[in-house]
């Protein structure tokens, strides 16, 4: 790949595909890469099943700089939902890639060959390229990993072994000539990648009719000045939906993924601060640095490739009753910053919830970012995730719980639960009634008894109102058990079962 610098439009999108620039003139705002890849480019290795994001048959691979610019960072998204104007600037990686000089097959798909992994053929490209990022981010792999790995690839058509065993020995064969680990991160990628890059000026941005990609704050904040009607795209997890599967007509998107300041971390010494733009899987380490009693949250939490392309803020800024990152924020007592302009205020997570699909959002104005406290001493955490399925799926109830004792009384209290109400919200009853009953059972029951009065769950597809309300009952009942130590817990579980 030559890596002299492309001209530099701002109606051009430009991109990487098998060391060669891809260069595409004002593409259409709300094409997908998988339309792209099988309607213009004649790439049908990568198929659709669901359009939704959630059967892994569309997976590709992206890669992009690293913030410091020094590597490329290689990770499985879902091309069905992924806006294409969204790979500006970036690497792009599908299972016609991955075909050797010689006709061979690269080794995550012989490993498949070899050990009878491939099913009908329909999926089978996105079990590659899922495996494939593992391949590339992994010098080996485990049996957890590997189902990690594939926890956004639905079909199972020959069952989950011969998979599993294809993914833990596809390190075993002889490196390819192409897309080994070493050429992945060659200094040839990372300057094919610099030749493309937009200077970090307005000037420079990607923009045209109902697409810009500002390229820094103030731009942004200019734009939603200008076009408050303008649709916020971060992921694409949500809004891809919207055309997919609403075949809607959208507004113009202003895209956020190329704002540095919305894509930083940052651990200050009262908060954990969390830009607008960084995605889960780049938020999760920072809050279990933080809060390590959130790890099962973060393993369940969608799939990796949803992970690797949604936002933390954007899950919160949807507002979705069942939307997982909300009511844990609200009980970790998390607040968001909003800007308009050069104004920034901040108001606490709860506070921006006013009901169903409602906000405390002005025209104009945006989520910049979130600002978690670090946790207090004597603080008690936990929590939960109730769905049909263990992996992906939508919460029927989802809790989280932050208690703050002093011997055996509880000082604070946050309750939050989501999909017990039109909003995530506090159950403000049953936290009175814990700190005022202690640290005990009996604080715990009158507690769980005051969860009536928050809560009238409604009933759907997912769950009745009944058993939403008597599962966040017991989630309340087991975070109190599993507090107490393993002794403790069985016994008091046993008198529990004798009341029963």
């Amino acid at each position: 790949m030559s890596h002299s610098r492309v001209a530099n439009s701002s109606q051009t999108l430009r991109f990487v595909l098998d060391g060669a620039v891809v260069t595409l003139h004002e593409p259409p705002p709300t094409m997908t890469v998988l339309e792209y890849l099988r309607d213009v480019a004649d790439r049908r290795g990568t198929k659709e099943g669901c359009a939704e994001g959630d059967c892994g048959a569309c997976t590709v691979v992206i890669g992009e700089l690293s913030t410091d610019r020094r590597r490329v960072c290689y990770r499985a998204v879902n091309s069905c939902i992924r806006f294409l104007p969204t790979l500006d600037g970036k690497e792009l990686v599908t299972v016609e890639s991955l075909q050797q000089p010689s006709g061979a097959a690269h080794p995550v798909q012989q490993s498949l060959v070899d050990h009878h992994g491939s099913q009908c053929g329909f999926c089978t490209p996105g079990f590659v390229m899922s495996l494939f990022a593992l391949y590339l981010n992994r010098d080996a792999a485990d049996r957890e990993q590997v189902l990690s790995a594939l926890a956004g690839n639905l079909c199972r058509c020959t069952g989950y072994r011969p998979i599993i065993e294809a993914g833990m020995r596809q390190y075993g064969y002889a490196s390819p000539t192409h897309w080994s680990r070493e050429e992945a991160y060659a200094e040839s990628h990372v300057e094919g990648l610099k030749s493309i890059a937009r200077e970090p000026v307005a000037a420079s941005s990607l923009h045209y009719p109902g697409f810009h990609a500002p390229r820094g704050l103030d731009e942004l904040s200019r734009a939603l000045e200008s076009s408050p009607g303008a649709l916020l795209l971060a992921g694409g997890t949500d809004i891809g939906l919207l055309v997919t599967k609403q075949l809607r007509e959208l507004a113009t998107l202003v895209y956020l993924g190329d704002v540095p300041e919305l894509a930083l971390v940052e651990e200050r010494s009262q908060e954990l601060w969390i830009g607008a733009a960084v995605t889960l899987t780049d938020a999760w380490p920072a809050l279990l640095a933080r809060f390590p009693a959130l790890a099962e949250q973060a393993a369940r939490f969608a799939s990796p490739p949803i992970r690797n392309s949604a936002t933390l803020c954007g899950n919160l800024a949807n507002g979705s009753p069942i939307g997982d990152a909300i009511q844990m924020l609200i009980a970790l007592d998390a607040r968001l910053e909003l800007r308009r302009g050069a104004t920034l205020r901040r108001l606490p997570l709860e506070d921006f919830y006013l009901e169903y699909q409602k906000k405390d959002l002005a025209a104009g104005e945006f989520v910049a970012g979130v600002a978690i406290p670090p946790a207090r001493d004597g603080q008690l955490l936990a929590s939960y995730k109730l769905s049909k399925r263990v992996d992906q799926d939508i919460s029927a109830v989802a809790a989280t719980f932050c208690v703050s004792l002093k011997a055996a009384q509880v000082t604070e209290a946050r309750l939050a639960y989501g999909g017990l109400a039109g909003i995530p919200r506090r159950a403000r009853h049953a936290e009175r009634a814990l700190m005022d009953g202690g640290w005990t059972l009996a604080g715990i029951e009158t507690s769980v008894a005051a969860l009536a009065t928050d809560f009238e769950p409604l009933t759907d597809l997912r769950a009745s109102g009944e058993y939403r309300l008597k599962a966040a009952g017991n989630l309340l009942r087991r975070f109190y058990l599993q507090q107490q130590g393993e002794d403790v817990a069985l016994r008091t579980a046993d008198a529990l079962l004798d009341v029963g």
